[in-house]
């Protein structure tokens, strides 16, 4: 069996609203407070909220790409208990967590929250609070997940593995749980969207006002418009209504802002993002999230504007080739893909890796390998992207794999990775094993499924001589 332990990001950093509303109290006062929020679990003089956890688990199911397994409440609530237990001992061994890395890096984390969202301003908006409350609400949590990595690499960074071991653990996966590796490629992408025209941009917002004034009169209403004009493609769904949440950083941050600033029935003024102008349908609002529907337009660009394009990423091209710059280079500088700065032009899969395989990349981007060679770069090519939004963009080749099944000699890093995050595992597990007795931990009936939490309950009640949960 193949498992490998890993730390769910535990400070979603976006969970504004929330924040984490972990108190510190006397334990033993805990079970007796008469609170909205439910307690879930207490460890040491910790407590952890209902809400706190199913903020972790709604983030985690916007973020990922398949069904949250049935139990992955349990496998969240033991990775926060688990955070709070690192911290505790990282305070009992006076790990060195200092005031300067603290403010370092929350102030890191604001830089990252005003670059996405434009300005402060717009991050305000979004986050429904000043920035000193966001700093405020962010200080505790940072140094705990900076209490909680020192002692995490204290355990694990002991934690090393010798080529004997890489290959016992080799020869001891069955044969047939043997990983099939597919052609895998690295490929990345310089995109240019060109840009309409002012005379176009302002025809496209006029009909967004005249729209909002027919809705307003009473002569139309959103759901007929949006479906005769919205150039969304999931405007067609749904009767166009779609979940949004505050702390989506998927979601265009003016998008956000102007959407939350609404009330149930409103509709926006024209907003203008990155995949064009939209009028907003604020259907209902709770809290942090809302369903809206969006009449999305997207101006048109000109052909001699899709030929200008062209004629800038050919000489992009030519200076990459030329070697007066390194495609990462150049994807920084001149492309419009928002993530181009984050990984230098490399397309990336949801878990960050730049291999993938070529199911997990656009039609387009297929067809244009097929006539390249590792090292090679695509000549300028018009594409239409998923808003429907028209742009140039070429295509770099870094690397292409054969297909083959798992061996030591093509894979060796990625088993030599696989044996010692196995050989950390058990170290850390060996560690929660040790420690949780000496934490006084008490879990709410309704968790006592969670195997690994009911356990950790249990031998901390039992070392204490506490009495049992009830």
């Amino acid at each position: 069996m193949r498992k490998f332990f890993f730390f769910l990001p535990l400070a979603y950093m976006l969970i504004v609203a929330k924040g984490f509303a972990q108190q510190s109290l006397n334990a033993a006062e805990l079970r007796k407070l008469p609170v909205a929020d439910k307690i879930v679990a207490v460890i040491g003089d910790n407590i952890i909220l209902q809400s706190d956890l199913q903020a972790q688990v709604d983030q985690l199911h916007r973020e990922s790409s398949r069904p949250l397994p049935p139990d992955a409440d349990c496998a969240i609530l033991e990775q926060m208990i688990a955070q709070k237990a690192l911290v505790i001992q990282a305070q009992r061994d006076s790990l060195p967590v200092s005031d300067d890395e603290v403010e370092g890096q929350l102030e890191n984390q604001i830089r990252g929250f005003i670059n996405m969202y434009g300005s402060q301003k717009k991050l305000e908006e979004v986050a429904g609070m000043s920035l000193y409350q966001i700093r405020e609400k962010f200080r505790e949590p940072i140094r705990e997940r900076l209490l909680a990595d020192a002692e995490r690499r204290k355990i694990v960074d002991a934690v090393k593995i010798t080529p004997t071991e890489v290959e016992d653990y080799f020869k001891h996966i069955p044969k047939d749980s043997l990983k099939f590796f597919p052609s895998e490629v690295q490929v990345g992408q310089i995109v240019i969207y060109p840009k309409p025209s002012p005379e176009v941009e302002q025809y496209t917002l006029q009909q967004l006002e005249n729209f909002k004034k027919q809705i307003s009169s009473g002569q139309q209403d959103f759901v007929t418009l949006m479906n005769l004009y919205s150039q969304d493609p999931s405007s067609r769904q749904n009767n166009g209504i779609f979940t949004i949440s505050r702390t989506d950083k998927n979601i265009d941050p003016n998008f956000l802002a102007a959407a939350f600033r609404l009330k149930d029935g409103e509709v926006s003024d024209p907003v203008k993002s990155k995949f064009g102008y939209h009028l907003i349908q604020m259907v209902h609002r709770q809290g942090d999230n809302a369903e809206v529907r969006d009449l999305l337009m997207i101006p048109d660009v000109t052909s001699s504007d899709m030929r200008a394009a062209q004629k800038k990423l050919d000489s992009v091209r030519a200076d990459i080739i030329a070697g007066k710059m390194s495609f990462g280079e150049a994807a920084v500088k001149y492309s419009d893909d928002p993530s181009a700065k984050l990984y230098a032009g490399m397309i990336t899969s949801p878990d960050g890796s730049t291999f993938l395989t070529l199911d997990q990349l656009d039609p387009g981007i297929v067809l244009t390998l097929d006539s390249l060679k590792p090292g090679d770069i695509s000549q300028p090519t018009v594409f239409t992207d998923p808003y429907g939004k028209k742009a140039v963009r070429i295509i770099y080749l870094k690397s292409r794999t054969q297909p083959h099944l798992e061996n030591l000699q093509d894979d060796y890093n990625k088993i030599q990775q696989e044996a010692l995050q196995q050989k950390q595992y058990a170290a850390l597990d060996k560690w929660f094993r040790e420690k949780m007795p000496t934490f006084y931990i008490w879990v709410d009936p309704d968790y006592q499924r969670c195997k690994n939490v009911a356990q950790w309950a249990e031998a901390s009640q039992q070392a204490n001589h506490y009495e049992p949960t009830e």
